[in-house]
């Protein structure tokens, strides 16, 4: 006999910390991180056998609505083998049972199934999992799929970019693209730093954050939610948010520089330049432009030293660590010298950290569907794409319908009239500009 019952926050964490499906949406640490800033009650829920044994465990988090109404998402799904389907029926029932006492309209979940999977090479790849099987499934259990979205349409992206750390580190760098590791070799040759920071950081972060969204045209989130999001995962033990800071300090690229154009004068020294054959001309025309332009950037950055102190930090990236998977969950760059790809070389340096932490997938979080060119992220999904990680596509939003009627009401009558107040918003202020003319 099954049940479902609320467990011990610490087992909870445990039970998803360890499970193949494990996800930090479905962490404690996210759960106390969405009470706290996104005004949800999180329920930790087990479903435990007769030696009260967990056999699958799910976050549930509350929204309420009005009329004393709720509904109910398990951010990433439950976690569970869903190849089981009779402790899948079982979970469902016991849940959609939990949800009827809450006044709850709908479950919501969107399970980490994978359904379609490309390599670096773009060539599709066998998964190890009957995701057909798991689809009819969930329909057979009354849950309503929501639809193959191609952007950002639901609350967890459809698609993502995630690489397989068990690889050598040599395999995981030849999957990178040409341009990526040019990239990471200038941001080295000019002596970058990449380094962890620390709640002090955090600022320096934000800044960044907000540079980088101005940039494209949105804002998210304030400072005190990197902060409370920093403050939480880390005060978890199952958990870990670690902010890399990629920057550049003008005298150590000057030096390296300098060093650079050591090694070019010696060449050119060396070269019988009263008898030069036509390799040798050419030679000395490669080094000759190769000096022009090191001595252009050294007085480039002698400028930016004088004009914004020895050091500034280009790139700050928080990731967060949960059992033996990471995510790069924020990603902040200056707007000024992107020509240095500090940005690479620290989405490099934790690649590394990761693979040394013994982290088996890094996930990029995040991508999209939608590939035509004038998608507007559709740059970001090519940056991401140059770091060889396997493309995939998860199988999306279910929801599991409590209420028909205030189901209904939510999800069509509702959006309805605010489009549409919205729309009479807009008219009403053009008429007003017209008429002022």
């Amino acid at each position: 006999m099954l049940k479902l019952t609320n467990i011990n926050k610490e087992e909870f964490d445990e039970f998803v910390k360890n499970h193949s499906k494990s996800h930090f949406l479905q962490s404690l640490s996210w759960g106390e991180f969405a009470k706290v800033k996104k005004n949800l009650t999180p329920f930790y829920l087990g479903l435990v056998n007769e030696e009260n044994k967990i056999v699958a465990a799910t976050l549930l988090l509350q929204k309420r609505l009005p009329l004393n109404y709720c509904y109910l998402y398990a951010p990433r799904g439950f976690v569970i083998d869903y190849n089981k389907k009779e402790i899948l029926r079982a979970m469902t029932n016991k849940i959609v049972d939990f949800a009827k006492k809450k006044k709850a309209i709908f479950v919501k979940i969107d399970p980490d199934i994978i359904i379609k999977k490309y390599n670096y090479n773009n060539e599709e790849v066998p998964l190890d999992n009957n995701y057909e099987e798991i689809f009819n499934t969930l329909k057979e259990l009354g849950y309503k799929h929501q639809g193959f979205t191609k952007n950002f349409e639901t609350m967890q992206p459809r698609y993502t970019f995630r690489i397989d750390l068990t690889q050598d580190l040599d395999t995981i760098m030849e999957h990178f693209s040409k341009t990526t590791k040019q990239r990471i070799q200038k941001a080295i040759k000019l002596d970058t730093e990449v380094s962890i920071g620390n709640k002090e950081n955090l600022e320096q972060f934000y800044h960044l954050m907000m540079l980088t969204e101005n940039r494209k045209d949105f804002i998210s989130y304030g400072k005190d939610y990197y902060e409370t999001l920093y403050e939480i995962f880390n005060g978890n033990k199952n958990s870990k948010a670690t902010l890399f800071l990629g920057k550049i300090n003008f005298s150590k690229t000057i030096k390296a520089l300098e060093k650079n154009l050591k090694s070019i004068n010696d060449q050119i020294s060396i070269l019988p330049i009263d008898n030069l054959s036509k390799s040798a001309k050419a030679k000395l025309t490669e080094l000759t432009k190769q000096k022009e332009n090191i001595n252009k950037e050294i007085f480039k950055y002698k400028e930016c030293k004088k004009d914004l102190g020895n050091e500034l930090v280009l790139s700050a990236h928080m990731i967060i660590e949960y059992g033996d998977k990471a995510w790069v969950l924020y990603a902040g760059n200056h707007n000024i010298l992107t020509e240095t790809y500090v940005n690479y070389n620290t989405y490099f340096e934790h690649i590394k950290y990761c693979k040394e932490k013994g982290i088996k997938i890094y996930d990029q979080f995040g991508t999209i569907g939608d590939l035509s060119e004038d998608n507007p992220r559709f740059g970001l999904h090519q940056f991401k794409k140059k770091f060889g990680g396997d493309y995939v596509e998860f199988m999306g939003e279910w929801d599991y319908v409590t209420n028909k009627f205030m189901y209904f009401v939510f999800t069509k009558l509702v959006p309805f009239y605010r489009n549409a107040i919205k729309r009479k918003s807009k008219k009403e202020l053009e008429n007003e500009v017209r008429d002022n003319k």
